[in-house]
C-alpha cells in the first residue's frame, strides 16, 4: 500500500491527540499499521436466539426490548454503581446488569429495540447479562451497518483505552478511505498470487478485519501469512546468492591436527557427530563460504564438532574466533578445549589458545590484543568483547558462534566482518524441526545432530506444588547423602513480594541453615563479580560445594557429571525452552538424574509448559510445543529479526504455505536479484522498509 506507511494514524477521523498515543503505545503509527493490527479471534453473531433458549454459561446474540430500567449504587463500596435493564422478546424476559458505567443509566429507553451480545449466568435465581456489548436498534438497516453485530465480529488484541468498538469503526473507515486511494498496488506479483489461487491485498485486509464468511476469512488469513513469510524470506534468498558469489577459503579437511585430536579423543563420536563432521569437512575444503547452522539437544556433543572445525582451520595457518553469550560457558569451553588440546603434545604445540572476556584486566587485554593481531594466537574463545574494534585479527579464517539465539543478527554479522570472508559455524541448543530450520534459516546449510553420546541416561522430571516442596528436598538429600550434588534454581535473587517468590539470597540462607544444614551450600548469581562467579563454581567443580543456590545463570554450559539433581523453583516463571536447558545441566554422567519442578502455575500458559516438561525431554519437541505455546515472534525473540514481524503466520502449523512462500523467493531472487523490474517495484520498496538492513543485497544485480 504506496505511502500509507508514511502517513500518521492521527489522519482518520475522530482520532486526536490523546487517541494517537494509546495508538502509538501499541505500535500502532501509521494507516498501514492499522490496516495490519489483526484480530485475535472471531465471534460469530450472526445468528439471534430467543430468550427462551438461553441457558447459563454460553453466549448468545438476541435482539430484544427494553421493558424497565433501573440502577442502583453498591452499599459495599462508595462510587460503584450498577445500571440494570429488564428486556424482553415474545418468548420471556431477560436481565442485563452494567457494573460502574452510571452514563448508561440515562442511555437506555423503556420501549428501545436493542441488539444485546454476552454470556448468560444466573444470579439471584435468575438469567442475566453483565455487561454485555449493545447497539440500539432503529430500523434493519442499522443492524446491516452494524460493526458489532448481526455478523462475524473481529475482536483485537487489548490496546490501552480504546474499546473493541472504537477500534473496529477506526479499522473499518482506514479501509473505507484509504484502501481504494491505494489502488491495488500489491507486493505480492500476479503471477504468484494466481499459482498460489491467493486474494488480491485489498480483499484481504477487507476479509481479514470483517469477514463476509469464514471460508473468506481463511482465504484472506492465507494470502498475508504468506505475504508475510513471503517478505521474510526474500533476503534469505537475496543473502544467499551473494554468499554463493563471495570467494571463501578451501581449507584442508583432513590434517594432522584434526584427525590427532579426534584420534585422542576417549569416547567414540555419534553417527550423527560422524555425519556432520563429514559435512563440515566438505563446507571447508570448498573455495565457496560456509555459513552452517548446527542444531543439537543440550548435552549432545556439539563443542567437539567445533573444536574439529577450528583444528581444520588453524593447521591451515588461520585464526579462529570462538564466541559464546555468557562469560561462564566461554570460560567452560576454554578450559575444556584447552585440557583436551594439552593431552597432546602436537596439539599443545600447534594451537595456542587464549580466553578474551570483559572481566580481564586492561593490561592483560592490551597484551592479549596484540598478540591476536600479531597472529601469535590461534584460537580466541570469548564473549562480545571478541567485537570491540581493537580487536583485529591477521588471519581469521573461521567464526564459531555458540548459543546463537542470544546474539541479534547485527552482533553475529560483526564478528565476521573482522576477516577476509572467513567460514561461519552457528550452533544453538534450542533446536527447532529441520525443516523448519531450512526454511526459517534459509541463508545458512542446516546440520543436526539428533542423537546423545551413549550412556546418557533420560533426567526424571518430577513436579511439586509449594505446599509438597518438602517431597523434592527429601529427593535431594538422599542424592547428597549418596555422595552426588545438587543445584537449585531461581528467578530472581532479591525476595520480590511484587511477584510473591522468594529470591535466591533469601533461600541461600534458609536452606544453609535448615533443609541442607547438614551439606555445603553454595550461591551463584550474575550480580557477583566474575572473579567471585569463577570462585564459587570452581568450589562445585570441585566438590567442595554439595549444594549450588543459583539463578538463571545456569542455564547454559555447565558442564558437572557429579551434579545429579536439580531443583527449580517458581518453575512458572521460566520459558519451555530455558526450563528444559537448566534440566540440560543434570544428567550428564552415568547416575540417574531428577530435574524437580516446585510450581503452583497461576497461568493458562504456565501450566502448558510445566505438562510438555514433564510429557517430553526431547529438545526438538520441546522446542516444537514451544513454538505452539508462544507463537513465533515470542519463541524466535525480537533480535531474530524477520521473525518477530510475524503478526499473523505461523511457520509450526502453516508449514506447507511456508515451503511455497520460499520456493516462490528462491525463483523471483533467481530471476531478479536486485528486485528491478517494473513488477517488482512494490515489493522492493515494501522490503526496504519492513527491513532496511538488507539495501545492500538489494541494491546488487
Amino acid at each position: 500500500m504506496e505511502k500509507l506507511n508514511a502517513m500518521p494514524v492521527r489522519y482518520l477521523k475522530g482520532i486526536g491527540p490523546k487517541r494517537e498515543k494509546q495508538f502509538n503505545a501499541a505500535g500502532v503509527f501509521s494507516v498501514e499499521d492499522l490496516l495490519y493490527y489483526f484480530p485475535r479471534r472471531y465471534e460469530d453473531r450472526t445468528n439471534f436466539s430467543r430468550i427462551s433458549q438461553l441457558e447459563e454459561g454460553k453466549v448468545y446474540t438476541l435482539k430484544a426490548k427494553v421493558m424497565a430500567r433501573g440502577g442502583r449504587n453498591s452499599f459495599r463500596r462508595r462510587k460503584f454503581s450498577i445500571v440494570e435493564i429488564a428486556v424482553q422478546d415474545e418468548t420471556g424476559v431477560l436481565f442485563c446488569v452494567w457494573f460502574n458505567q452510571p452514563y448508561l443509566g440515562d442511555y437506555f429507553q423503556v420501549g428501545q429495540d436493542l441488539v444485546l451480545y454476552g454470556k448468560v449466568e444466573r444470579y439471584a435465581g435468575r438469567l442475566q447479562m453483565s455487561s454485555p456489548e449493545f447497539e440500539t436498534l432503529l430500523s434493519q438497516e442499522d443492524l446491516a451497518g452494524s460493526l458489532s453485530m448481526g455478523r462475524i465480529v473481529p475482536v483485537y488484541p487489548l490496546l490501552e483505552g480504546v474499546n473493541q468498538r472504537a477500534l473496529r469503526r477506526s479499522i473499518k473507515q482506514a479501509l473505507q478511505e484509504y484502501l481504494p486511494k491505494a489502488g491495488d498496488i500489491d507486493i505480492l506479483p500476479y503471477d504468484i498470487r494466481s499459482r498460489h489461487n491467493l486474494l488480491n491485498l485489498a480483499k484481504s485486509l477487507n476479509n481479514i478485519h470483517f469477514p463476509e464468511s469464514f471460508s473468506m476469512q481463511q482465504e484472506a488469513y492465507t494470502r498475508l501469512s504468506f505475504e508475510e513469510f513471503f517478505l521474510f524470506l526474500l533476503p534469505l534468498a537475496l543473502r544467499k546468492i551473494k554468499r554463493r558469489e563471495e570467494a571463501g577459503i578451501a581449507h584442508e579437511a583432513h590434517g594432522p591436527l584434526a584427525d590427532t585430536f579426534l584420534a585422542g579423543l576417549p569416547f567414540s563420536l555419534t553417527a550423527s557427530q560422524e555425519e556432520v563432521i563429514g559435512e563440515i569437512r566438505l563446507d571447508m575444503a570448498s573455495p565457496r563460504l560456509m555459513q552452517r547452522l548446527l542444531e543439537g539437544d543440550v548435552g549432545s556433543g556439539k563443542t567437539v564438532v567445533a573444536t574439529v572445525a577450528s583444528l581444520i582451520a588453524i593447521q591451515g595457518g588461520y585464526q579462529v574466533a570462538f564466541m559464546a553469550p555468557t562469560e561462564i560457558l566461554a570460560r567452560q569451553h576454554y578450559e575444556k578445549i584447552k585440557s583436551q588440546v594439552a593431552s597432546s603434545r602436537l596439539l599443545n604445540a600447534k594451537v595456542q589458545i587464549r580466553l578474551l572476556t570483559g572481566s580481564i584486566d586492561k593490561e592483560e587485554r592490551g597484551s592479549l590484543v596484540k598478540d591476536i593481531k600479531r597472529g601469535k594466537i590461534n584460537l580466541v574463545i570469548g564473549t562480545h568483547a571478541l567485537l570491540q574494534e581493537k580487536v583485529v585479527f591477521k588471519n581469521l579464517g573461521l567464526v564459531v558462534i555458540d548459543e546463537q539465539h542470544k546474539f541479534g543478527v547485527g552482533q553475529r554479522a560483526l564478528l565476521p566482518g573482522k576477516g577476509a570472508h572467513p567460514d561461519a559455524l552457528i550452533m544453538t541448543a534450542t533446536p527447532i524441526p529441520r525443516t523448519l530450520a531450512i526454511t526459517l534459516y534459509g541463508d545458512l546449510d542446516v546440520s543436526v545432530i539428533k542423537e546423545l553420546p551413549p550412556g546418557r541416561k533420560a533426567v526424571k522430571t518430577q513436579r511439586f506444588t509449594e505446599d509438597g516442596s518438602a517431597g523434592a528436598y527429601a529427593i535431594a538429600r538422599n542424592e547428597l547423602r549418596a555422595g552426588r550434588q545438587v543445584y537449585i534454581v531461581y528467578p530472581v535473587i532479591e525476595e520480590s513480594y511484587a511477584l510473591d517468590m522468594a529470591g535466591a539470597r533469601k533461600m541461600y540462607e534458609l536452606f544453609k541453615d535448615r533443609e541442607f544444614r547438614e551439606f555445603r551450600v553454595g550461591l551463584i548469581h550474575g550480580k557477583l563479580k566474575q572473579a567471585q562467579q569463577d570462585a564459587v563454581m570452581e568450589k562445585f567443580k570441585g566438590r567442595h560445594l554439595d549444594v549450588l543456590v543459583s539463578t538463571t545463570i545456569l542455564e547454559v554450559g555447565i558442564d558437572i557429571p557429579n551434579a545429579t539433581c536439580m531443583i527449580i523453583q517458581h518453575a512458572e516463571r521460566f520459558g519451555l525452552s530455558q526450563l528444559h536447558q537448566l534440566r540440560g545441566r543434570v544428567g550428564r554422567g552415568a547416575a540417574e538424574s531428577f530435574c524437580l519442578l516446585i510450581s503452583d502455575a497461576g497461568t493458562r500458559e504456565a501450566e502448558q509448559r510445566l505438562e510438555a516438561m514433564m510429557r517430553y525431554s526431547d529438545g526438538f519437541r520441546i522446542a516444537e510445543e514451544d513454538l505452539k505455546i508462544r507463537g513465533p515472534g515470542e519463541f524466535f525473540g525480537k533480535r531474530q529479526h524477520g521473525l518477530s514481524e510475524l503478526r499473523i503466520a505461523n511457520p509450526l502449523t502453516q508449514m506447507q504455505l511456508l515451503k511455497h512462500a520460499r520456493e516462490e523467493a528462491v525463483c523471483l531472487i533467481g530471476k531478479d536479484p536486485s528486485l528491478s523490474r517494473r513488477q517488482n517495484m512494490a515489493l522492493k520498496e515494501k522490503l526496504l522498509q519492513r527491513f532496511p538492513e538488507y539495501k545492500e543485497y538489494a541494491s546488487t544485480g
